[in-house]
């Protein structure tokens, strides 16, 4: 009888070790951002160092440049880094002192993670004395460097771009520079922009003539007072004039808002104009 009871007692005591660790691996193999654990289906946001030469970019204009950056990232609730996904990077306009992981919460994830891409976006840890094009390059070559270290392959996952209003015009100057630093960029969102900044990021840095074959989408409000339709339209016969060969321009009977629908048509288009590649 003593022989049953310790025997019992093994086989309850293996039962519970098992159940106990299939409760905890989950935890265990959830894919890591920066050491910590992802919130599939929602965001992570992490502490992440800049380099010697992100910390160059963030103190141009008399900055402070910290060691730093805070990386946020967005991925769906089935993410699997194993398998390749298409990156959208959020820049956020300089105005009311927005910083980019706001828009990336309130603007593009639901939208992005709904139609199978992963968002990111890079913010210092403060806010800096003046608004740069290098501070916000720094803070988001920071959270890129942060997702290629964390999962391999992912360095070739294709990047768009999509920034509104006064982001928009951060997103065109950006977008260049993005393909510079070795960023596979199929696509350029832009909403509620008034003035022509990707032929000027274009012209100031050279990323090569193919990057004239980025896809540009652009979601113009009918009723937009700050950004009106007249300038829109400017915009894309400028871009146009500098030699973009996939320029499309998408209305909607709305004011100075992001359209989410056209936010998810740019998407898919891009993602179509990739694979016909």
């Amino acid at each position: 009888m003593k022989n049953k009871v310790d025997l019992f007692r093994i086989l309850i005591l293996f039962a519970s070790v098992c159940v106990s660790s299939l409760r905890t691996a989950p935890a265990e193999s959830a894919p890591k951002f920066a050491g910590t654990p992802v919130a599939l289906g929602g965001i992570t946001t992490v502490h992440v160092p800049l380099s010697v030469q992100e910390q160059g970019y963030a103190g141009e204009g008399a900055n402070d440049a910290p060691p730093y950056a805070l990386a946020s990232l967005a991925v769906p609730r089935n993410f699997d880094p194993k398998k390749p996904w298409p990156i959208l990077i959020v820049l956020s306009t300089s105005d009311f002192k927005i910083q980019d992981r706001y828009d990336l919460a309130r603007i593009y994830s639901p939208t992005a993670l709904a139609q199978g891409w992963i968002a990111i976006a890079g913010d210092g840890p403060n806010l800096p004395r003046h608004d740069t094009a290098g501070w916000r390059l720094s803070m988001t070559l920071a959270a890129l460097d942060a997702l290629y270290k964390s999962f391999p392959g992912s360095v070739h996952w294709p990047v768009a771009c999509a920034g509104y209003s006064g982001g928009a015009k951060r997103t065109g100057q950006l977008a260049p520079l993005f393909s510079l630093a070795g960023c596979r960029v199929i696509g350029i969102f832009l909403t509620g922009i008034n003035v022509d900044t990707v032929s000027e990021g274009y012209r100031e840095y050279h990323p090569g003539r193919a990057f004239l074959h980025t896809p540009i989408f652009i979601s113009s409000g009918e009723d937009d007072k700050v950004a009106t339709l007249q300038e829109q339209w400017g915009v894309k016969n400028s871009i146009e004039r500098t030699g973009f060969d996939r320029v499309r321009l998408e209305r909607f009977p709305q004011g100075h808002v992001v359209k989410r629908a056209h936010l998810r048509d740019a998407l898919n288009w891009f993602r179509q104009l990739d694979r016909t590649r």
